[in-house]
C-alpha cells in the first residue's frame, strides 16, 4: 500500500494555499480549509494515488472537524472510473467521534457521500453540509487509468497489487461495510503481495472456487474499525500446525491461528459452510475434495459440535466411496448413528456405533423382524459403513497419540539441548575466572545445571515408554508428561 506524501510538509505549496482560505460557518472553521463548494477539488492540485492507498486529512479527508484536532482518514480501493477517479473510496471517523457512541464505532467507514451526509445530519443537525464537503475533495484521482471505463472485467487488464485479475478486492465492497482491512507494514509492503488474495504462508493466490472453501480469512479486530484481513490456504495452515487441533503452547481446538496477528478463528463455522457448499455441488470428486478439508480441520477436536460435524462429514465420504448417489449422501438413516463424543480419543465411542443397532432391545422391538432389515446388499453396505467409521475413529485416535507424543518428546529434547548449551557457557565462564569466590559460585551453578540435566534425561526416559503404546504406558507418565487423565 502507498501512503500519500506528508500533506503538512512546507514544500507542499498547494496545501498552504488551501489553508489560507477560511470558512466561517462553524466554531472549528478557523482551522478548517475551504477547497470548493462541491468537494470535487476543482482549481487545486490533487495528487494521484495508487490503488489501496490511505492517509489522514487533506486533501481527501476533513481536518479539525467538528473540533480542532479531529482529523478524518481516507482510503481507496482498486476500481477506477473512466474519469480517472477511484470508484471505491472510504472516509473514516476521527477517534474522538468513534468514542462518543458505541453504535457509531460499529460503522466507521463511509463508502458514499449520501451515507456520510446522512450521518452528519443525524450527529450534527446544525452543521453546514455544503461547507463540510467543501473542506476536502471527495473524488480521488488514480495514478493509472483503466482503458475501458467503469465497467471492468478480466479482459480490461485490471489487476490487484499482486497482479491477480480475480482478487476479492476488485469486487465492489458493500456500501455499509463497517470494518476495513488494517494497513499492514510487514508483508503488505512487498510489491507482489496482496492481503486480499495472497496466502500469508506461501504467498500464492487463493482459490475462490466453491465459495473459497480452501482458504480462511482472519477477521479479528486489530484496531478501531479495522480487521486483520489476511488470508491463508487451509492446507498451508495445517502443514504449518496453525490450523486444526494442535496441543502445546499454541493450543488450537478446531481453530486457525493467524501468523500476522496471532488471533484465533473458530473453524467449525467454516466446516459447516463446506457441508452447505457440497449440498449444491454435482461433482463427486469435488465434493470429496471439499469434505476432506473439513475432516482435516475438525479431526481430534474436543468440541462436541466439531465431533458431530466430523461424524456427518466422514459418513458422507464413506457413502461417496460406496457409490451412494450425491442426493442421498446427506440423508441420515436410522442406522447412521453418530459416534459418541464423551470418551477419550474416541476409542470406546467407535464401538457404540455397532452396539446401538445390534443390542437385544433393538432385535426384540415391537416391530416385526422383517420390517427392521431390508435386502442383504443394503444391510451389508450399512454394516461396512459402520466398520469403516470404527476404523476411522481408531485411525484418528492413533494419529492424535502420535502427534502428541512427537510434540512432547521434541519439546523435552529441545529443553535438554538448551540446558546443555547453558552448561557449556557456564563451563567456559569458569575457565575465564581466576578468583576463588567467582569460581565457587560458578561451580555451584554448574552442579545445579548438571542436576537439571539428569532430571531431564530421566524424564525423557520415562516418556519413551510410550513406544509400547499409550494403552500400555503407566497412567502416571501419561498424566505427568502428556496431560492425559485416563479413566479406569
Amino acid at each position: 500500500m502507498e501512503l500519500i506524501a506528508d500533506l503538512h510538509h512546507p514544500g507542499n505549496c498547494w496545501l498552504e494555499m488551501e489553508l489560507m482560505e477560511v470558512d466561517g460557518t462553524n466554531e472549528s472553521s478557523e482551522a478548517m480549509p475551504k477547497i470548493n463548494g462541491n468537494g470535487n477539488g476543482n482549481g487545486i492540485h490533487l495528487p494521484p494515488v495508487s490503488p489501496e492507498s490511505y492517509g489522514d486529512g487533506l486533501p481527501y479527508a476533513p481536518i479539525n472537524w467538528p473540533k480542532p484536532g479531529d482529523n478524518w482518514r481516507w482510503k481507496v480501493g482498486r476500481r477506477v472510473a473512466i474519469t480517472g477517479h477511484f470508484l471505491d473510496r472510504y472516509l473514516y471517523l476521527p477517534n474522538t467521534l468513534r468514542r462518543l457512541d458505541t453504535s457509531i464505532s460499529k460503522r466507521s467507514a463511509f463508502a458514499s457521500k449520501s451515507s456520510l451526509e446522512k450521518y452528519i445530519k443525524t450527529a450534527f443537525p446544525n452543521a453546514d453540509i455544503d461547507a463540510f464537503f467543501a473542506s476536502f475533495s471527495w473524488k480521488i484521482p488514480a495514478k493509472q487509468l483503466p482503458v475501458n471505463g467503469e465497467e471492468q472485467s478480466d479482459s480490461d487488464g485490471v489487476v490487484c497489487k499482486a497482479g491477480n485479475k480475480k482478487c476479492n478486492s476488485l469486487v465492489m465492497q458493500a456500501e455499509y461495510s463497517s470494518l476495513t482491512t488494517m494497513p499492514c507494514d510487514i508483508c503488505c509492503i512487498e510489491p507482489q503481495f496482496c492481503s486480499d488474495c495472497c496466502c500469508i504462508l506461501c504467498n500464492k493466490f487463493i482459490n475462490l472456487n466453491y465459495g473459497g472453501y480452501s482458504y480462511i480469512k482472519c477477521e479479528a479486530q486489530v484496531g478501531e474499525g479495522y480487521i486483520c484481513g489476511h488470508v491463508a490456504h487451509l492446507n498451508c495452515a495445517l502443514r504449518c500446525f496453525m490450523a486444526g487441533t494442535i496441543g502445546g503452547s499454541i493450543g488450537l481446538d478446531a481453530e486457525y491461528c493467524c501468523r500476522r496477528c496471532d488471533a484465533k478463528t473458530d473453524l467449525i463455522l467454516h466446516a459447516t459452510r463446506l457441508v452447505r457448499t457440497c449440498e449444491s455441488v454435482d461433482c463427486k470428486d469435488d465434493i470429496e475434495k471439499i469434505l476432506n478439508v473439513g475432516v482435516c480441520i475438525l479431526r481430534d477436536s474436543k468440541k462436541t459440535k466439531a465431533k458431530e460435524l466430523l461424524s456427518r462429514i466422514e459418513l458422507a465420504i464413506k457413502k461417496l466411496k460406496h457409490g451412494t448417489s450425491l442426493r442421498d449422501i446427506w440423508i441420515v438413516e436410522d442406522s447412521d448413528v453418530a459416534i459418541s463424543t464423551g470418551v477419550s480419543h474416541d476409542r470406546i465411542a467407535a464401538l457404540e456405533v455397532i452396539n446401538d443397532q445390534d443390542s437385544p432391545d433393538a432385535i426384540t422391538s415391537s416391530q416385526p423382524f422383517l420390517a427392521t432389515y431390508s435386502d442383504s446388499k443394503s444391510e451389508s453396505r450399512k454394516l461396512e459403513e459402520k466398520i469403516d467409521r470404527v476404523l476411522q475413529a481408531l485411525k484418528n485416535s492413533q494419529e492424535f497419540e502420535y502427534r502428541l507424543a512427537e510434540e512432547r518428546l521434541y519439546a523435552q529434547k529441545n529443553d535438554l539441548c538448551h540446558l546443555f548449551q547453558q552448561l557449556d557457557k557456564e563451563r567456559a565462564d569458569l575457565a575465564q575466572h581466576s578468583s576463588e569466590a567467582e569460581q565457587g559460585l560458578l561451580l555451584e551453578t554448574i552442579q545445579s545445571r548438571e542436576d537439571q540435566i539428569k532430571r531431564g534425561v530421566m524424564k525423557l526416559k520415562d516418556m519413551a515408554e510410550i513406544a509400547m503404546g499409550f494403552g500400555r504406558t503407566s497412567k502416571t507418565i501419561l498424566k505427568d508428561h502428556f496431560d492425559l487423565d485416563v479413566e479406569d
